[in-house]
């Protein structure tokens, strides 16, 4: 930052400020005949136009003769490569004092003040002006610009990048960082033949000859330049050496030994933002891309340049503001010869922040290996802490594309994808089929509607409250005795549970569900849909109520609210909140206190665990003899109507450690869109099972 002495002169003018072009207390508006002869008065009109970038309009206000400027082009050129280059703006002028001279000329001192690349900039200055009958007309010289720059100086801008941030999981380990890719490019004067070259890299990137040849006809472009096409994986020579070596690593390589083969086309390393899990947690962490001219408005001000990078989805634009960083910046004086004059203004740069997450990478990892082929996604967190753990959504895309580059076929198909790979699962709600009749059963229980104890009676397989229900039945899948709460759990009887909420009726039930969280926004660092029990504002008749009772008709609940509704039942009936921002602390943070009592959570608990360890529980595949688990199956059917056998099933379940001391305690969530005619829910807990048994360790 540059600051000069202010001398004594014999007029002082009030203080004046321009700001974005608007005189503020004086009032420009249009110069008129009187402003001509007012040197003050022409030194703002001319301020005004630097900050509008206006440069035809300030040579028009010059005395050309006595300048020190050529041409009209010569005076634009200079000027605007100066202010554009410094990023200047907020210009204003203050303290300005004028002293006119016998031979009728003026000398106007002033002080500027300005916004920059590098900061703040405020200096002194003078400007002469001369005089005629057609008024005051400024003598231009280059230390206008700066009082120091003279006709044969420059004023260079060094910029200095700032580094990213790294999103790290709760090992340490990177989520996303700063890697090596390959540079694929042509070294034009290298080439034997350019059209057989040309239609060789193009057929290997996938993208049109056209488009290389627009980039070898570059400007800059000579005969021993590196010309950069596109940006593909490094293959590494360790990637080579692993024992369960990727076919489709070793294919690149090869590919890549082929294309270096060709003379003229070249590999060069260089670095860029890398997701290290790829496609297991793209959805969670998410992508950066070059910004667009829309994110330069958007971010005005903020520090971003036309080279910079912005985050697009996930945890990238999530902490934007904490990865980003700022730039460095120096702006200064050099001679003809190259010589640093002198600094106008500097601002070290400030790398981006690291944000630690509570995720565990390799729990993220194994989840989407044994789901990737699936339509469906998962959560996991501490139920006692709340600490996320992993959020996964399958099928998936490997962010580093979004990187390096995608051409249109890539793009069309992710786009065209039937699986909708692009598309985040545990951000949405879903039908919880059988996984919410526990949370029905402990409204049912605060409110007072039944007790663990009260036997519904036995139905059968098929039930409906009387005649009014027409042809409508709700229908169960097991015949047993006594038909209290701890076997409905563990038989997973719709009939039970539709009962219940009857008893509990809608005005109760709605309320009851507002209370843990429905129709409201998850307390979490993504946004998260809103779980709801209606399509409307309200449980409309008797047979919504009735299905709501297992977790179908209108009802919709995100996973992660699913999985904060269940630690209750591991913390005396507080509800914990999730968090995903590790900040060193692993203090658990209630998000709703007392949802349920201690004595109802003792007594949904004891289904709960039946579901896993009893021989007859649908959750029977993950029981373990070492560490005790307790969880619920779910299976949703979605069809038009009763009679639609062309409907899908939505498979669930919900599992987790009952034991506060457990080495790594777990709450796992686990979904799948259809797993019609492939094991309903047992699909699910099958996947589950081997995921559990590598997190928790073997039995």
């Amino acid at each position: 930052m540059r600051k000069t002495k202010r001398k004594k002169h014999t007029k002082t003018i009030t203080k004046i400020v321009l700001f974005s072009g608007i005189l503020i207390g004086g009032g420009i508006g249009i110069v008129t005949i009187m402003n001509r002869n007012v040197p003050e008065k022409r030194l703002m009109e001319y301020m005004k136009y630097i900050e509008k970038g206006e440069y035809e309009q300030m040579y028009a206000m010059l005395d050309q003769k006595k300048s020190s400027m050529n041409s009209k082009e010569e005076f634009i050129e200079r000027n605007s490569k100066i202010y554009e280059g410094i990023e200047m703006s907020d210009l204003s002028i203050t303290d300005i004092t004028a002293k006119r001279k016998e031979n009728g000329n003026a000398a106007v001192s002033y002080t500027t003040n300005m916004q920059t690349a590098a900061g703040n900039v405020e200096f002194t200055n003078n400007a002469v002006f001369s005089h005629n009958w057609t008024g005051y007309h400024l003598i231009w010289q280059d230390q206008l610009i700066f009082p120091e720059l003279s006709a044969t100086d420059k004023v260079q801008v060094t910029l200095e990048e700032a580094k990213r941030g790294n999103i790290l999981d709760r090992n340490g380990r990177q989520l996303a960082g700063e890697g090596t890719a390959s540079s694929v490019g042509i070294v034009p004067g290298r080439m034997e033949n350019r059209e057989d070259t040309i239609k060789k890299l193009a057929e290997y990137l996938g993208i049109g000859a056209d488009e290389i040849e627009d980039k070898l006809k570059a400007d800059w472009v000579k005969a021993d330049s590196f010309v950069p096409v596109a940006t593909i994986p490094k293959i590494q020579e360790v990637d080579l050496l692993t024992v369960n070596l990727d076919e489709t690593v070793l294919e690149e390589k090869e590919k890549q030994d082929t294309l270096l083969k060709i003379p003229g086309i070249m590999l060069s390393d260089v670095k860029v933002r890398t997701y290290y899990l790829k496609e297991a947690a793209s959805h969670l962490v998410g992508y950066v891309q070059a910004v667009t001219a829309e994110d330069l408005q958007e971010h005005k001000g903020e520090g971003y340049r036309t080279n910079s990078v912005i985050g697009k989805t996930g945890l990238e634009t999530l902490y934007e503001k904490e990865l980003k960083g700022t730039d460095g910046c120096e702006i200064c004086i050099v001679d003809a010869n190259g010589n640093k004059k002198s600094v106008i203004a500097y601002e070290p740069k400030k790398d981006g922040e690291d944000i630690h997450t509570t995720i565990d990478g390799d729990l993220q990892s194994t989840l989407y290996e044994q789901f990737k082929e699936d339509r469906g996604c998962s959560v996991a967190l501490n139920p006692y802490t709340g600490e996320v753990l992993a959020l996964v959504s399958t099928p998936s895309y490997d962010n580093n594309d979004f990187v390096r580059g995608m051409d249109n076929s890539q793009w069309s198909a992710l786009n065209e994808n039937e699986d909708r790979p692009l598309y985040n699962r545990f951000r949405q709600t879903w039908c919880p089929g059988s996984t919410f009749k526990p949370v029905i059963a402990a409204i049912g229980l605060k409110v007072g509607a039944f007790t663990a104890n009260d036997d519904f009676g036995n139905e059968g397989l098929a039930w409906q409250k009387d005649s009014s229900w027409g042809d409508y039945t709700v229908t169960t899948l097991h015949d047993y005795a006594p038909v209290i709460l701890k076997n409905a759990l563990i038989y997973s009887d719709n009939i039970y549970f539709a009962k219940a909420a009857l008893k509990i009726g809608a005005d109760q039930l709605m309320q009851s569900l507002n209370q843990i969280g429905f129709n409201q926004e998850l307390p979490f660092d993504i946004k998260m849909s809103e779980s709801q029990y209606s399509n409307t504002d309200k449980i409309e008749t008797e047979i919504q109520l009735a299905d709501s009772g297992y977790g179908q008709g209108q009802i919709l609940v995100n996973p992660l609210h699913l999985a904060s509704i269940y630690t209750a039942f591991l913390n005396d009936g507080n509800m914990i909140k999730p968090y995903l921002h590790a900040d060193g602390s692993t203090s658990s943070e209630i998000w709703i206190k007392d949802a349920f009592s201690p004595q109802i959570v003792l007594e949904v608990m004891e289904g709960l665990e039946g579901v896993v360890n009893n021989p007859e529980g649908t959750g029977y595949g993950a029981c373990r003899e070492d560490i005790r688990l307790a969880g619920k199956t779910g299976t949703a059917e979605l069809k038009a109507t009763k009679e639609d056998t062309s409907g899908t099933e939505i498979g669930w379940f919900t599992v987790f450690t009952t034991d506060r001391d457990t080495e790594n305690p777990i709450l796992l969530i686990s979904m799948v869109e259809n797993v019609k005619d492939i094991g309903g829910s047992g699909y699910v807990v099958e996947k589950d099972k081997a995921i559990l048994d590598e997190y928790l360790g073997n039995e």
